[in-house]
């Protein structure tokens, strides 16, 4: 790899210049109009203006635009950082397409991972541990039987997407009704996918969260796990590297599920 469009901006795209200069590999920014006067912009070889005025967002969500200014620097790959695009399927493949080489999980994995209930099952294939849960429904009058079933507390979840979205806690069965018609609404708007299921719900959890990262090769490794519980509607607000308070054991087993689960989904990233 010679050179490389960070298809993100700030601090994302800073670190992601400063390791591709440290490498010798060329590197080019891309900025909305708004973005003009960014840092990122300044620190990358090269940088190019997308989208168009008043619409920064949408300038670096442009699958087809990213690619063309990608193709019109003549790089060698597109690395999306995280946000944005980083975990669309449709972008890496057209990324791909385009012959380019995306910096991070190949279309296919992102398929998988992107689907919680997909996931969920190559994970129990893969003889980890996961909560009890129902099958994917698409009607309300499914939700009692499979609550039932769990037992209350439990989570209704959207299929598709994250970021909690299309999430609702139900520990009243008399709610359960009026919670799955949410978030099928919800998930509707946000992901295009009205798509939910049943999880059962632990009562005081904590988030913790492993990073792998993982080559063309097959080789997985861990880089230890960070404590992400802290939140607001479903939304990390603060994430402390190591967990804190966190038993050894505990942390080892987490850890290597981790590289296990990536191993299993072929799931790459380097």
């Amino acid at each position: 790899m010679r050179s490389v469009l960070v298809a993100n901006r700030g601090e994302i795209a800073i670190r992601a210049f400063r390791a591709a200069t440290e490498l010798g590999i060329r590197t080019v920014a891309v900025y909305a109009r708004e973005d003009r006067d960014a840092l990122h912009r300044i620190k990358a070889d090269e940088a190019y203006e997308i989208g168009e005025e008043g619409r920064p967002v949408r300038a670096y969500l442009d699958a087809d635009a990213l690619i063309q200014t990608a193709l019109d620097a003549e790089v060698d790959a597109i690395y999306p950082g995280y946000g944005f695009l980083s975990e669309s399927a449709d972008f890496a493949r057209k990324t791909a397409a385009a012959g380019l080489t995306f910096v991070g999980p190949p279309a296919e994995v992102l398929d998988l991972t992107g689907s919680k209930i997909r996931a969920r099952d190559a994970a129990k294939a893969a003889g980890l541990p996961v909560l009890a849960a129902s099958a994917l429904m698409t009607d309300v009058s499914e939700a009692k039987a499979f609550a039932d079933a769990i037992g209350f507390p439990v989570f209704v979840k959207a299929a598709a997407g994250g970021g909690g979205r299309g999430m609702r806690r139900v520990d009243d069965p008399n709610e359960l009704v009026n919670a799955v018609e949410t978030a099928m609404r919800e998930a509707e708007g946000a992901f295009g996918d009205p798509s939910v299921f049943l999880e059962q719900a632990m009562t005081r959890p904590r988030h913790i969260e492993v990073q792998v990262l993982a080559d063309a090769n097959g080789d997985v490794v861990h880089l230890f796990e960070r404590d992400c519980s802290l939140q607001r509607r479903h939304q990390k607000v603060l994430e402390i590297a190591p967990a804190p308070n966190l038993d050894a054991g505990v942390r080892e087993q987490l850890c290597a599920q981790a590289v296990v689960f990536a191993r299993a989904v072929s799931y790459r990233n380097v």
